[in-house]
């Protein structure tokens, strides 16, 4: 819900969200909430039908696109790559540029993209009296290492749906102590990436034109957020 919540706060316009759904329809349980558009994605999970999936979602004129969840993608690569034949090491060349092609869809988009993933519990090895031991080092997200460095906020949520940023390039919630998501936080975000001053681009000179030409500017746009929140009952947010 707190995905939702965040669009709404963005785009104030329920007709324009859209969410992919591949959580066996639990996008409908939140239905109360505003008429918003849903997407049903079934297996096979591949990047490219993620990929197809946001196009259908641009065409239809959204502005905002929650994908609910991307660890579908990286559990089918998972599985992709283990029945492969061959060198395990090498194989990872069939499946890297697939993942990477759906990542720069996401961040390509010209709609805002709210991304969310499931956790799991992560472990590491430590010696013990000469033996190692598996210990429990928190919760972990469902998708590639490191993909949150794409983000522009990741928010983690816990069991009281209470979130907490721990990747934050707007300085909006770094810092700051939990919090529950309301279309405040959406709002808050848009507010942020409206304010982005766009650098000045000098365009080359033409030999038709002395040194005296006029620059032209380029207004980027920065409307692309990500967010993490799983179905998890401890929860993770990226944006």
């Amino acid at each position: 819900m707190g995905a939702l919540l965040i669009a709404y706060g963005i785009t104030s316009n329920w007709g324009k969200i859209a969410v992919i759904d591949t959580e066996s329809s639990s996008a409908d349980l939140y239905a109360h909430l505003g008429n918003y558009q849903v997407l049903s994605l079934s297996e096979p999970y591949t990047p490219e039908r993620y990929i197809e999936a946001i196009n259908v979602c641009e065409m239809a004129g959204m502005e905002v696109i929650i994908i609910d969840s991307i660890s579908h993608c990286w559990d089918y690569l998972l599985d992709y790559h283990a029945n492969l034949q061959g060198n395990s090491f090498t194989n990872w060349a069939k499946v890297t540029p697939r993942q990477n092609a759906f990542v720069q869809k996401i961040l390509s988009s010209p709609c805002h993209i709210i991304a969310t993933m499931r956790t799991k519990q992560d472990y590491v090895l430590n010696e013990k009296n000469g033996k190692f031991i598996p210990e429990k080092v928190g919760l972990k997200a469902v998708q590639r290492d490191n993909l949150d460095y794409e983000f522009t906020v990741v928010l983690d949520l816990n069991i009281k749906h209470q979130a907490v940023a721990s990747k934050d390039r707007t300085n909006l919630f770094m810092g700051k102590p939990e919090f529950v998501i309301t279309p405040d936080t959406g709002r808050e975000i848009l507010k942020w990436c409206n304010s982005a001053t766009p650098k000045p681009q000098i365009a080359p000179q033409s030999p038709q034109l002395n040194s005296h030409q006029m620059p032209q500017f380029n207004h980027p746009q920065t409307h692309q957020f990500y967010a993490n929140f799983p179905a998890s009952a401890s929860q993770q947010a990226t944006a």
